[in-house]
């Protein structure tokens, strides 16, 4: 099975200016990505896409592809669908799998990315995988939609006097990982394909960096995520 491992990272970014070179646990947050991907044992090629020089600098020391991103696929309104498809364009290989690794969620080990590619092979049903965690605090049952006098309307019907603890849990992409067949990919142009499956992570990991704050969570949590998943 070819898998193909795309690393999305353009320079720009409003919420955290250089997100994607800012160092996590001394490395870059996308060194955090291309590493993961290198260690997986099923990754064929790896891509980084990138219209930022420093960036594509990164990924040349890991001896990486890394594709110039034309600048309509670098602004802050670029469908990451129509840069995966940028890529694949460029190569004239079959993949049967692609593998989307976002630097912004590096809460994450080559051990998931290899459950969930076994996933893939055992289950040729299904389309995709994408990560995810379970939520109950910030759960649909405590959220709502306000009228133009500020009265809160509940966001779903039920759930709002049950208890935090009773609720059903319901699951949130995490942005770790989007594993999909190729054919799906280009057949319905999402990561979001009709046949997928969930790859459920632990909640207290959930790290998505787009502000100051989250990458400061960051900060605080690798220690103990990497004390908790390597055991030592």
């Amino acid at each position: 099975m070819k898998v193909l491992a795309v690393i999305p990272a353009r320079g720009g970014s409003k919420g955290l200016p250089g997100k994607n070179i800012k160092e996590l646990a001394g490395k870059p947050l996308v060194s955090h990505a291309i590493e993961c991907a290198m260690q997986s044992k099923y990754i064929s090629k790896i891509v980084l896409s990138t219209d930022d020089k420093n960036i594509a600098d990164i990924g040349k020391q890991y001896d990486i592809d890394v594709l110039e991103r034309p600048d309509y696929l670098a602004d802050d309104n670029s469908n990451v669908v129509e840069t995966v498809e940028h890529v694949i364009k460029q190569y004239n290989e079959d993949f049967d799998l692609i593998v989307l690794l976002q630097p912004t969620s590096p809460l994450r080990t080559y051990l998931d990315l290899n459950n969930i590619i076994d996933l893939l092979i055992d289950k040729t049903d299904i389309d995709g995988i994408i990560s995810v965690v379970p939520m109950q605090d910030l759960h649909p049952a405590r959220m709502y939609n306000l009228r133009e006098n500020d009265q809160l309307i509940p966001l779903i019907d039920t759930g709002e006097n049950i208890r935090r603890q009773d609720l059903k849990p319901v699951y949130y992409r995490n942005g770790c990982f989007y594993a999909i067949r190729t054919k799906a990919f280009l057949a319905q142009k999402s990561f979001m394909v009709n046949k997928k499956l969930a790859y459920i992570m632990n909640p207290d990991w959930l790290v998505n960096i787009d502000t100051i704050r989250d990458f400061k969570l960051a900060e605080l949590l690798y220690e103990d995520w990497k004390k908790e998943t390597f055991n030592y």
